[in-house]
């Protein structure tokens, strides 16, 4: 979302308030991330929360210009929701057909962004500086709204061949037409064999996630150098990293790609574009 406009009130003697729009949002970190930024830079303002029942998702949007909020993160369920009432959804998150950062701009009309598939992108950078999507097949598990994202920004920064799987295989066929090349759909029986020569396997699916159970994926295939990405980050180290961990893969899990996201967000915001720091990842991890 490079150069998304400053929304009304940015200056740095106002007071800006933006959150998150979800049901439920009780558990997110993103407060921790962004108000840890907001007092790093001396920046007054607020990241709160915002619970709204998807039955007041139109209502809460319309809101946002009318209270001179900033904007909002979108979260589960709303990604999708959110769509019909932003005027201005980037190339991008239209492709996705999610959005997770809407911005008010000057006029008042929202602009909606999706930085979830580059956050995780960067997070594997972060991890593997020398990583390129274009580096090596890359496997993706999951065809959700976050395996969506993931696939169509790795796509668009030039991956050659995506793998995606996904435990009902008629999901991952119809997101391999609608993308098309380099997405090709695999069989969920034949997803340890699409492991063979991989740069890079990313699980984007809960499975893993406290209180879910394992991904269900043998390692055996995968190439030792290849990277092992998960979108969850509670907890820190999932069953399928831990495996990973093991074999000697890098590893990188869905604390980065919450960081990473955020970013671009809290510039469109407050104006300044904030460093992920050792100081702000042991705030979030006091949280665990």
């Amino acid at each position: 979302m490079a150069g998304a406009p400053t929304p009304p009130g940015a200056s740095p003697h106002a007071f800006g308030v933006a959150g998150l729009l979800g049901w439920p949002v009780a558990h997110s970190r993103s407060p921790v991330i962004h108000n840890f930024w907001l007092r790093e830079h001396g920046i007054p303002g607020r990241y709160v929360l915002f619970p709204v029942p998807p039955e007041r998702v139109g209502d809460a949007l319309r809101g946002l210009s009318a209270l001179s909020l900033r904007g909002c993160n979108v979260t589960t369920p709303h990604k999708q929701a959110v769509m019909p009432f932003v005027e201005h959804v980037d190339p991008l998150a239209r492709r996705i057909g999610a959005v997770n950062t809407i911005v008010v701009r000057p006029d008042g009309s929202l602009a909606g962004f999706n930085n979830d598939g580059n956050g995780f992108i960067q997070s594997v950078r972060d991890t593997k500086p020398g990583w390129r999507p274009d580096s090596g097949p890359i496997v993706v598990v999951g065809a959700g709204a976050a395996g969506r994202a993931i696939v169509a920004s790795l796509a668009d920064q030039g991956a050659r061949e995506i793998r995606l799987v996904n435990r009902t295989d008629a999901r991952a066929s119809a997101l391999a037409e609608e993308f098309g090349p380099p997405v090709r759909a695999h069989p969920w029986v034949e997803r340890a064999g699409v492991l063979a020569g991989a740069a890079l396997l990313v699980n984007a699916t809960d499975r893993g996630m406290a209180g879910k159970g394992p991904l269900d994926l043998d390692l055996a295939l995968l190439p030792a150098e290849a990277v092992v990405g998960d979108i969850i980050y509670t907890p820190p180290v999932t069953p399928l990293l831990a495996a990973a961990r093991q074999r000697g893969h890098p590893t990188v899990n869905g604390l980065g790609l919450l960081l990473n996201q955020a970013r671009p967000a809290f510039h469109a915001w407050f104006g300044v574009m904030p460093a992920i720091g050792p100081d702000l990842v042991r705030a979030i991890e006091a949280t665990f």
